[in-house]
């Protein structure tokens, strides 16, 4: 506005200029010089008056110029603070609009979740009261006074076929697999069994800073005459594990009672009920698997889940294997159970001196696999009578040595206790490979530990060798070796297993006749069949008869009636070779008709191959030899429903 100002007055100065320039140059007649003084005078009156005119024109026009242009800078003021408040408001309104939208889209957003926070109530509410019908009608656990009680087992209808006969249910010995000579290995066996259909109960409770545990479990494969300590304490009704822990926070477990041994491989640290088992239908597993069900009491370490240690003692029960020498009966090692304590009658007891002891260190990097080392110690302890057992000849009974005393009578001259330790380290591992596949492997040497291995080869041996004239007669632990290798498929419906395993007892001889293993024992007669026995009895009194010391079990009773004919198979007569390996190949499959809330019901068959070996022994001619060799085929099929 200012500069439209300026060019106004600059264009009005140069008109006033050029009209005065216009005037003078008019040609006019020549005055007097009075009259053109009065003239000019005239004229510059005129002249100035009507530059007055002008100015005063000008000035007007430029009062007008300038109020008009204090009205425009006015409405122009007026105008920018109108447009600034109208962008105000705009902006005032563009916000109120967005915050309406957003508040718009969090009102849709709120009615959404409420639908759908309805929607999940109610579906939450259909299946808390769904799982509150469930828990009423088919709990899954029982609560009671604060603990969790948990049913479990199954039922089993299962079948064994063997090419030869053993007189076993689905529980097979391994170590007496016969001979050609017997008259059983030219009979096959079939039986069908629901022995094995098990029970258990689980009990929780939980504090602060300790849980506690109780386990019960049973089966019914135990016969009321043959019950024993030896491996899996099989009294009738069988317990196959009734124990109580105490696990603290702090990763320390203390855990008692009747359990599987901590030689027995586990699948996570060394707990309890994670047991590695074979996934065999046989009771007795597989030759090679290492184990026990005793008493036992273990504490327990959990370092960060990554490694455990466990220590544990457990009940001891020597087994004796072998032969004597000749009128050998100078030991005492135990004796039959004793009714009246609960101990059967017809089985034997060794005195044991101690507990057994196992220690193991168990390592498991995560996604590796699972790996453990561990050590076995027994004490073995019998009575020796260096006086007790007088060496025979041909020709009549020898003189005793002056220690024991003139004559020829036994007596318990010189009689002292005799212990030995034996001792055991193993390994274990497992891994997964490609997902689908377990891999497992299993190693225990030692001597003296020949009952923990599946076989039941045994422990001790008495010491024949000479002393005083008599036997030594002190137990000695014989070495041992237990292996097993296992292959393991699984997947949702359907596992695979294939184990291989051996058992191999060491040789421990003296003279070539007593001991284990002796080369001078008679095995020609192995592979010759004789006919059935007509002296065994079937009793149930013990009398004591029979000779102890003499590497046969006495008969247990007398006067008893004798065993209906047709039921009184017999052994071949001139085969006394001590087993010198167990070798078992196992296949089988395990396939789950159905697995869900209402249990588990699944079927499997199973083929076993045994080969049993022994010592090479005297033949029919002198100065040749015969290793005895059996041969075993068994195939069983399992039907099963898991509780669930």
């Amino acid at each position: 506005m200012k500069h439209l100002l300026k060019w106004s007055l600059v264009l009005l100065w140069t008109a006033i200029s050029v009209a005065q320039t216009t005037t003078s140059a008019t040609p006019k007649k020549k005055p007097s010089t009075a009259e053109m003084v009065a003239t000019e005078l005239h004229e510059l009156r005129e002249a100035r008056a009507e530059e007055q005119k002008q100015i005063q024109a000008l000035q007007q026009e430029v009062t007008m110029l300038k109020d008009q242009m204090q009205k425009r800078e006015t409405a122009l003021e007026q105008a920018q603070a109108a447009v600034a408040a109208a962008q105000g408001r705009a902006d005032q309104a563009a916000s109120q609009a967005g915050q309406q939208q957003q508040s718009v889209a969090d009102l849709r957003s709120d009615v959404n979740d409420l639908k759908q926070n309805a929607t999940n109530a109610a579906l939450s509410l259909q299946e808390t009261q769904k799982n509150i019908m469930g828990a009423v009608e088919s709990p899954g656990a029982i609560h009671y006074r604060g603990i969790t009680v948990t049913p479990g087992g199954f039922l089993a209808a299962e079948t064994v076929w063997r090419g030869h006969a053993l007189g076993a249910d689905v529980n097979t010995p391994f170590s007496s697999i016969p001979f050609a000579g017997a008259d059983a290995a030219h009979l096959s066996e079939f039986y069908g069994s629901g022995r094995q259909s098990r029970i258990s109960m689980l009990a929780e409770g939980k504090l602060a800073s300790v849980k506690f545990t109780g386990y019960v479990e049973s089966d019914f494969l135990s016969s009321g005459t043959t019950s024993n300590s030896n491996q899996s304490n099989s009294y009738t009704m069988r317990q196959r594990q009734a124990w109580g822990q105490a696990a603290l926070n702090s990763g320390w477990a203390f855990t008692g009672g009747q359990m599987w041994s901590l030689v027995t491989e586990t699948k996570n640290g060394v707990d309890n009920r994670t047991e590695a088992l074979p996934m065999t239908i046989d009771a007795n597993y597989n030759v090679g698997f290492s184990w026990a069900r005793q008493y036992g009491f273990r504490v327990s370490k959990n370092f960060g889940d990554r490694v455990w240690w466990a220590f544990s003692v457990e009940n001891s029960q020597a087994t004796l294997g072998g032969h004597l020498a000749s009128g050998q009966n100078d030991l005492i090692i135990g004796s039959q159970g004793a009714s009246s304590g609960l101990y059967n009658f017809s089985a034997n007891y060794s005195f044991n001196p101690s507990p057994d002891f196992v220690s193991k260190l168990v390592f498991q990097p995560k996604g590796l696999g699972h790996y453990e080392i561990f050590g076995l110690l027994s004490d073995f302890r019998d009575r020796v009578y260096p006086c007790g057992g007088l060496i025979t000849a041909s020709n009549g009974v020898l003189p005793p040595p002056v220690p024991c005393g003139s004559g020829n009578i036994p007596n318990a001259s010189g009689a002292y206790t005799s212990s030995k330790i034996g001792d055991g380290f193993g390994f274990n591992g497992r891994a997964t490979l490609a997902q689908h596949f377990d891999v497992g492997v299993h190693i225990l040497g030692g001597k003296g530990i020949g009952r923990y291995g599946s076989g039941g080869l045994p422990d001790t041996v008495v010491d024949s060798s000479t002393s005083f004239g008599g036997t030594s007669g002190r137990l000695l632990p014989v070495g041992n070796t237990q292996g097993l290798a296992t292959l393991e498929f699984h997947s949702k419906r359907l596992d695979i297993y294939t184990n291989v395993g051996v058992e191999y007892e060491a040789k421990m001889e003296w003279n070539n006749t007593a001991g284990y293993g002796a080369n001078l024992n008679a095995n020609y007669g192995c592979y010759s069949e004789g006919a059935p026995s007509s002296t065994a009895t079937n009793v149930d009194t013990p009398t004591g008869s029979g000779t102890p010391g003499s590497g046969t079990v006495p008969v247990p009773g007398s006067g008893g009636t004798p065993l209906s004919p047709g039921f009184n198979p017999s052994n071949p007569a001139h085969c006394t070779g001590d087993t010198h390996s167990l070798i078992e190949g196992t296949i089988g499959f395990w396939y789950r008709i159905y697995s869900g809330p209402k249990g588990r019901l699944q079927f499997g068959p199973q083929y076993s191959y045994i080969d049993r070996n022994t010592w090479a022994g005297a033949g029919a001619t002198s100065g040749t030899f015969v290793s005895p060799n059996a041969i075993e085929n068994m195939f069983f099929t399992s039907f099963r429903y898991y509780l669930p």
